[in-house]
């Protein structure tokens, strides 16, 4: 594996610009950080371009309680953490920027995988590395991309057991941006093209609970293909149903009581009854990616149940439910994935933020038959913004869009598609409120993981609703977006509403947190005396730049010119 040249390391500066996370809330732009030349199978990478994200925001006010920056527990050894300057978990200071475009300049001398000159979208979520509580990640506990320079290691970015590589090659015939905003709008792809089991989890366990008088059917018709759950805790109110599962030939656990179940030990919980105390038991009782299954036999709940909303997205629980006595129904109504349908009537809540935009744009461009769309957003400026960006795209593509401001106008009929991008758990009680026959419910926004809120489950059953949520992308999200802005169906530089250097990035932080730019901003570390300059002022600041434009929106022309006059 070839390694950069003496003469290119001689003139690798030693100090660089970056914008470094110290302490909860404490942001400092280090003009004078070290840069470190790799060694080992270390990398180092010139930072192109890094977008900004409300996530920074999580780990700016959590900073080492944040589960992502948490120190290593399993995944990589000790010894090659102990040797990588660029890790930096707990109360370290670290580097944020998750959303990133490098390119390698610089690899050590037993590297064996990356190579000088590929330029690189980084995929921040190391799976294979894990703090006590899930993966760590490029941007929290690995330092991120608001810096010139960016270190990490072969190790790092690749999984070697399986041969995943968190670096993904891009050419340079698209602007720094575009890639770059590859990220966060896998995010939103991932929403919509994840799987959904839609089986009793094979070899999983199973927790069967039945109320007096109610009839135990259909559990063996919820069975995976690949075969039933590794056997069955049992909390039964009569005898005769615990004959109906002996016939299932699955290992039976009789439990006590409610109070004697395992919290977050099930990976599926079917409940024959309809009492909403048991319920709002029985909601800590689901592991993650855990499903509940309530067989209600037309029995009523008649009150709200006290929902875990925030594990749905961070947790990737789900709840289903049938009105029959076949527990079997349920798991029919669940979605192979969360995509839109044909001739679904959508409401995208919060759709002038930048996620929602992005939203809002990927369900316009996806060219699925029929879609309608209402984007409602509580500022109506925001909501001019993105009616600007995307009436015309709607109008080519033939998708029925209205952007609504609820304080002005009320939001009409009911949908069979709603996506959340504000994390408020009551948002998620009047969607099954404004649900249509099959509604699916995207919890996109990250309503903290401990948050619950009441909400009406007969609504939600009797109308066959289904919420989920997906946390962050993976590889092959960033791949489908990645093939549709090279081949040209999503452009997502139509996300970009400022930018700037790194002497702008923590006021690009700030922005995102007081929502004063509605779309996403970008960086680019290299034109370190930069400030934060939202589009529609670039032309008192570089009119140049400003021709660039299209219609407003950020190019590849523009990007080139930037990187040219800013610097200058």
């Amino acid at each position: 594996m070839p390694t950069t040249s003496d003469a290119e390391l001689k003139n690798l500066p030693e100090t660089q610009h970056a914008l470094q996370l110290v302490g909860p809330g404490k942001l400092v732009l280090n003009s004078s950080k070290a840069v470190i030349k790799p060694t080992g199978r270390q990398i180092l990478a010139k930072v192109e371009a890094v977008g900004l994200c409300f996530s920074d925001l999580k780990l700016l006010k959590q900073f080492s309680k944040h589960p992502r920056k948490m120190a290593v527990v399993s995944g990589i050894d000790q010894q090659i953490l102990d040797g990588l300057p660029s890790y930096a978990p707990d109360n370290k200071p670290t580097v944020p920027g998750h959303e990133a475009l490098v390119r390698i300049i610089a690899v050590g001398e037993d590297c064996c995988i990356f190579k000088p000159g590929q330029r690189m979208l980084i995929q921040a979520d190391t799976r294979h590395i894990m703090t006590p509580i899930t993966n760590i990640a490029i941007g929290y506990g690995m330092e991120g991309g608001l810096q010139e320079y960016w270190l990490s290691d072969e190790r790092v970015m690749c999984d070697e057991s399986t041969g995943e590589k968190f670096l993904i090659p891009v050419d340079d015939s698209q602007c720094a941006s575009a890639i770059t905003l590859v990220e966060p709008w896998a995010c939103v792809e991932s929403s919509y093209v994840s799987q959904e089991r839609t089986t009793i989890k094979p070899a999983g366990r199973l927790l069967v609970v039945a109320d007096a008088g109610t009839k135990i059917e259909g559990i063996s018709g919820g069975f995976s293909p690949d075969g039933p759950p590794a056997g069955i805790t049992t909390l039964l109110a009569e005898d005769k149903q615990e004959e109906v599962l002996s016939a299932l030939n699955l290992p039976v656990t009789q439990a006590a009581d409610l109070a004697s179940l395992d919290e977050e030990g099930y990976d599926d919980i079917i409940y024959f009854g309809s009492s909403a105390k048991t319920l709002n038991i029985l909601n800590d009782k689901l592991a993650n990616s855990g499903i509940i299954n309530i067989v209600t036999a037309g029995q009523l709940i008649g009150e709200n149940v006290s929902v875990g909303v925030g594990r749905v997205h961070y947790g990737l629980t789900r709840w289903i439910g049938t009105t029959t006595s076949d527990a079997a129904m349920s798991y029919r109504n669940i979605p192979t994935t969360g995509e839109l349908r044909n001739n679904d009537r959508t409401l995208i809540v919060g759709a002038a933020g930048p996620m929602g935009q992005m939203h809002v744009i990927r369900d316009v461009c996806a060219g699925i038959e029929g879609v309608s769309i209402v984007a409602t957003d509580f500022d109506a400026a925001r909501l001019d913004a993105l009616e600007t960006k995307t009436a015309a795209i709607a109008t080519q593509r033939q998708v029925d869009l209205k952007m609504v401001d609820p304080r002005s106008e009320p939001i009409e009929g009911t949908f069979t598609y709603i996506a959340l991008m504000v994390p408020i758990g009551a948002l998620v009680a009047e969607a099954i409120i404004q649900s249509s026959q099959g509604c699916l419910i995207n919890i996109f926004a990250g309503i903290p993981a401990p948050t619950r809120h009441d909400l009406d489950l007969d609504t939600y059953i009797a109308r066959d609703c289904f919420m989920f949520g997906t946390s962050g992308s993976r590889v092959t999200d960033m791949l489908i977006v990645l093939d549709k802005v090279i081949t040209g169906q999503l452009d997502t530089n139509c996300s970009v509403d400022a930018v700037c250097g790194m002497a702008g990035a923590a006021d690009g932080i700030g922005a995102v947190e007081n929502r004063s730019v509605p779309g996403k901003i970008l960086v680019y570390p290299e034109l370190t005396n930069m400030g934060l300059i939202n589009l529609d002022e670039l032309v008192d600041h570089y009119p140049t730049v400003a021709e660039k434009l299209s219609d407003g929106l950020w190019t590849i022309e523009a990007e080139k010119e930037l990187l040219s006059a800013a610097k200058a």
